[in-house]
């Protein structure tokens, strides 16, 4: 299974906020220059992660983001549920565009979702806190790559 770019961005944006210290507010382009990504891309996923409860924002000349609550309260499974569009791995689990003949006989769809669940449940077992290995060392790490 693979998730979205989107998920991915969503997930790196919670990640690099974690690692600042409480109440610090960071810029999207901020998160958009230490990642290398687009910060267009950025906005629409800070938006949603907003519009989750996962960020608070604030406007303004001395606005930013942040986590609108503790690391260890945000669990991964919840915010991948919140980004992926859908988990239809394959055609047989969109029933009003299913046009596959072996549907009614197929147990593939059954085994597709014992899957898709086994890895949700995987990943509610962590929280966003789970994800670094050792406090600050995201930074450290970025400031290593940089310097080389």
């Amino acid at each position: 299974m693979q998730l979205t770019q989107y998920t991915d961005y969503s997930l790196r944006v919670l990640i690099y906020l974690s690692q600042k210290p409480a109440q610090t507010l960071a810029t999207i382009t901020e998160i958009s220059d230490f990642y290398g990504i687009s910060r267009n891309h950025l906005v629409k996923v800070v938006h949603s992660l907003a519009i989750n409860g996962f960020l608070e924002t604030t406007r303004g000349k001395n606005g930013g983001i942040r986590l609108a609550k503790p690391a260890a309260q945000i669990g991964i499974g919840e915010v991948v549920r919140s980004t992926e569009p859908n988990f239809e791995m394959a055609e047989c689990f969109n029933h009003q565009n299913n046009t596959c003949i072996i549907t009614p006989v197929c147990s593939l769809k059954g085994i597709l979702s014992e899957a898709r669940n086994s890895f949700i449940a995987t990943l509610d077992q962590y929280t966003l806190a789970d994800t670094i290995q050792k406090p600050g060392s995201l930074f450290r790490s970025y400031m290593q790559a940089i310097n080389k």
